[in-house]
C-alpha cells in the first residue's frame, strides 16, 4: 500500500513539474516608457515602476536589448520593438495608444525633442509662442520641400524684423507616437528660425499639459 502511494504521488509529482514548465509566460497587458538614459530606461508595466539597464529583464519578462535619450528597444515573448519617450502600447505591441508623448524641460529652459517631417527626422523646439511650424530655407531644402513651388509668399514679423516667408502645408509631423497630417508651416528666408519650431498649427491640435518641468502632448479623440 505504501509502495502505491509513493507511485501516485511520484506521478502527481512529474504532473506539476511538467505544468510549471509548459505554463506560459504571464502576458505584459500595457508598457509605456517614461524615461529613456543611456543604457538605461524607466518603464511603467502594467502599472508598476520598472528601472531596466541593457540585458536585464522585468518581473514581468520584458527584457530592454539597447536605450538612448530618444528610444528603448525592447524583447517582450521573443519579440523586438523600439518604443520612444511617453508611447504606450498594449498587449499586441503593434499600434501605438495615442496617449501622451512627454519632453523635459533643458539645461536652457526649452523643449527640444526629435521628430519627423514627411518621414524625415527633425530635432524640434516646441513652442506655443510660434502659430506655425515654422523652418528656415536651408532645413527645408535639406527636407526636400520646394516652398517656393508649393508656398504662398507672404511676410512675417520675426525678431529681425519683417522676414519674407512661404506659407504651405506639410504631409505629415510626428512626434513620438503622434503623427498629425496636412499641417500649415512657414519656410522663411535665411537662417532663422536657427532650429525648427513645433508651433500651434501641431501643438494646438492637441491637449498641452505643463507640470513639474516636463510637457505633456497628448492627441485629442
Amino acid at each position: 500500500m505504501a509502495q502505491r502511494r509513493c507511485r501516485v504521488f511520484r506521478v502527481i509529482g512529474i504532473a506539476v513539474l511538467l505544468a510549471s514548465l509548459t505554463a506560459p509566460a504571464i502576458a505584459v497587458e500595457k508598457l509605456q516608457v517614461m524615461g529613456l538614459f543611456k543604457n538605461k530606461a524607466v518603464m511603467k508595466i502594467d502599472g508598476k515602476r520598472r528601472v531596466l539597464s541593457v540585458g536585464s529583464e522585468s518581473p514581468e519578462g520584458v527584457r530592454l536589448i539597447s536605450a538612448d535619450s530618444q528610444f528603448a528597444v525592447v524583447e517582450i515573448d521573443g519579440k523586438e520593438s523600439r518604443l520612444p519617450l511617453g508611447n504606450e502600447v498594449g498587449a499586441n505591441y503593434a499600434s501605438a495608444v495615442p496617449s501622451e508623448v512627454i519632453i523635459a524641460i533643458d539645461n536652457a529652459g526649452m523643449y527640444r525633442t526629435t521628430g519627423s517631417i514627411n518621414g524625415q527626422m527633425v530635432d524640434f523646439l516646441a513652442d506655443t509662442g510660434a502659430s506655425a511650424v515654422a523652418l528656415n530655407a536651408n532645413d527645408a531644402r535639406r527636407l526636400g520641400i520646394d516652398f517656393r513651388l508649393h508656398g504662398t509668399e507672404a511676410r512675417v514679423s520675426t525678431a529681425s524684423g519683417i522676414e519674407r516667408a512661404y506659407h504651405l502645408k506639410l504631409s505629415s509631423v510626428k512626434v513620438g507616437a503622434i503623427e498629425l497630417n496636412d499641417v500649415d508651416a512657414m519656410v522663411l528666408e535665411g537662417d532663422f528660425p536657427t532650429e525648427a519650431l513645433l508651433g500651434m498649427s501641431f501643438l494646438g491640435q492637441l491637449t498641452v499639459v505643463n507640470e513639474n518641468g516636463m510637457m505633456k502632448l497628448r492627441k485629442r479623440f
